[in-house]
């Protein structure tokens, strides 16, 4: 085989371009896949060999699916015979250890009280993905529990599978609690990668890694045999390198679902195609809002600022009409209104003290018959690998001693009161007083308003810190917090449901700039698609 290494990052082979897997969209991937230049079983050992290249640094993969060359074969052989499945067929993705498969892997959430327990199914959206003909290659490690257990932990640790970190700079945060999703798309890990967001899960981390994602309204996507946090906002999300790839994802995994009765909220019969208008001209007409008074400058943040302030024009050359200082209407009583942090939120407490039970109790094996959260926090606190007491429990022990029962009168006030916070007092507020189509604010300040209230977050690229930027750790030391060369992104708000016009916005905004190729990871996987061919 003749081979040539042009200067576009791709190398040829056999007539056709192999697409560099830093690079590659779910596109390119299809396009070689079509043209017989490589298999679905190629793309697979490729992936595996970089997840093999650089976890021993980065710990961004929890464990391996041990029959993914072998499901990757049969898509092979359905594609042999003249059959696919759609845009996914064959395509290999990395989903977050919370999202249950009925396979050889596990779904713990990084923590061994649930290792070897096995679901009585494949979690709704894990189905659908493998309808779909994704390949799900892996389990992407995370923080632990979705970050809900300690209040002195870190982004991106779990007790089985280390403490990962990202790929823009030695020991970066990587942001969580969908780290390893994070990591591993951006990498070119995995083609993409699918997480789940409570408060900023999917959209902080997705910044911090350049990524595009979506954060989708609560109730369009199913959360059945996801392990949850809480039924009011918890939610699956893609991760991906571009928004296409992830209004791909998004059309396979959104839709009712009988195990979630969230998802009987969805206003339309049919699935929009997110990805049919993703076009230069999205922005065309559309009318933007800012909420300056929920933008806050700190000592740090001035390049988030900066870059921000820059994409106005970028905003108004595509056509859109921009309204600076919408403001939250109500940005003073979300300010006081004490269920703002989901740790502490007695809603999301009573939530969590039901829900984790109910998955638990839904498991056809349950290794450490744990039943209850005081099960949780005894199992816990007394096995060694989970790293109590030095990484504590105070999340649970919160939810556990709450005054606030799911149901109960004060549970639906409380829910009522954030509901007006994360909606009319903010980001609907804003929307319909000054009738807007979106809101656009630096992701880094986007998840709590929209999580209160199940709203809809789109992010995309927006820029990267300076090389001068000054290191700064996290209170542990073990992390660098913020970096040169960090990324960071910028966020659309829409009304409950409206991703497609989001993910419209967005992949104009996208196209014109293209801030993901700026910059390339410190740490790059070596291993492409010819050294397995």
């Amino acid at each position: 085989m003749t081979l040539e290494f042009p200067s576009n990052n791709q190398v040829v082979g056999v007539g056709q371009p192999l697409p560099d897997l830093l690079y590659a969209t779910i596109d390119d991937l299809q396009l070689g896949l079509a043209a017989g230049t490589f298999t679905s079983v190629d793309l697979v050992k490729a992936y595996l060999a970089r997840i093999n290249e650089v976890n021993s640094v980065l710990h961004a993969v929890i464990e391996t699916n041990p029959d993914a060359i072998s499901i990757a074969a049969s898509l092979d052989t359905e594609r042999a015979g003249g059959s696919t499945r759609g845009k996914l067929h064959g395509i290999p993705i990395c989903i977050k250890d919370n999202i249950a498969t009925l396979d050889k892997m596990n779904n713990t959430a990084g923590s061994f009280a649930l290792l070897g327990a096995i679901p009585p199914s494949d979690s709704t959206i894990a189905a659908k993905l493998k309808a779909a003909g994704a390949v799900i290659i892996g389990k992407c490690n995370l923080s632990q529990w979705a970050n809900y257990r300690s209040s002195n932990s870190t982004n991106g640790w779990t007790s089985r599978g280390g403490q990962t970190m990202g790929a823009y700079y030695p020991m970066q945060d990587p942001s969580g609690s969908s780290s390893g999703p994070g990591v591993v798309s951006s990498l070119g890990l995995a083609a993409a990668a699918v997480g789940t967001e409570t408060s900023g899960s999917i959209i902080s981390p997705s910044s911090r890694n350049s990524l595009t994602g979506i954060k989708p309204s609560v109730g369009l996507a199913s959360r059945y045999l996801i392990v949850p946090i809480s039924q009011t906002q918890d939610t699956p999300g893609p991760m991906t390198r571009t928004m296409v790839d992830a209004a791909y994802i998004l059309s396979i995994i959104a839709g009712q679902d009988p195990y979630d009765n969230y998802t009987s909220a969805i206003p339309f019969e049919t699935i929009p195609d997110y990805a049919a208008e993703c076009n230069s001209e999205g922005l065309r007409s559309a009318k933007i809002g800012i909420p300056r008074n929920a933008i806050t400058v700190s000592s740090t943040n001035g390049p988030e600022i900066t870059a921000f302030n820059a994409s106005i024009s970028v905003f108004k050359q595509l056509g859109a009409t921009i309204v600076d200082n919408a403001d939250f209407p109500d940005l003073a009583g979300y300010m006081n209104f004490s269920g703002g942090s989901y740790t502490t939120d007695p809603v999301v407490g009573a939530d969590f003290v039901v829900d984790v039970a109910n998955y638990f109790n839904e498991m056809t094996t349950n290794p450490h018959n744990i039943k209850s959260i005081q099960d949780l926090i005894n199992f816990t606190e007394t096995y060694a690998p989970e790293d109590y007491p030095d990484r504590n429990i105070a999340t649970w022990l919160n939810a556990a001693s709450l005054n606030v029962t799911m149901g109960d009168a004060n549970y639906y006030a409380a829910l009522l009161e954030q509901y007006y916070y994360g909606s009319n007092a903010t980001i609907l507020g804003a929307l319909e007083k000054y009738d807007l189509d979106a809101l656009i604010i630096p992701s880094s300040m986007s998840p709590g308003y929209a999580a209160i209230a199940g709203y809809p977050i789109v992010t995309v690229p927006l820029g990267y810190y300076p090389a001068s930027t000054n290191v700064t750790y996290n209170s542990r030391g073990t992390l660098v917090s913020l970096g040169p060369n960090f990324p960071f992104g910028l966020s659309f708000y829409g009304r409950r449901f409206s991703e497609a016009s989001l993910v419209k916005y967005a992949c104009a905004f996208e196209s014109a700039t293209n801030y993901r190729q700026l910059k390339n990871p410190y740490i790059i996987p070596n291993i492409q698609l010819i050294d397995v061919m």
